[in-house]
């Protein structure tokens, strides 16, 4: 991976113990986008609740799950740990 696109990619991390991983996801990219989280498409169309199984019934962690998919504007990726990446598309 090239330093330019790794400069790209954004990195955060999810608060596991809150409700809904996915409105975290979109809170970050309403931050990213300089926007209000309203303004925003829904992401069950998405994810259709996948975070939050990722989260609330962990697989065990030699299986090192990822969920990838796209929403708006960028490419994200959730480790089982939190780590969530954030590059933008287009």
């Amino acid at each position: 991976m090239t330093d330019q696109a790794e400069s790209e990619i954004i990195r955060r991390t999810l608060d596991e113990s809150r409700d809904n991983p996915a409105v975290q996801i979109v809170e970050i990219v309403a931050e990213l986008e300089n926007t209000d989280p309203m303004s925003l498409p829904t992401m069950y169309d998405c994810v259709d609740g996948m975070l939050d199984n990722l989260f609330a019934q962990p697989p065990s962690p030699e299986a090192q799950m990822t969920v990838e998919f796209s929403y708006t504007l960028y490419r994200i990726t959730v480790e089982q740990d939190g780590t969530a990446k954030f590059v933008k598309i287009g």
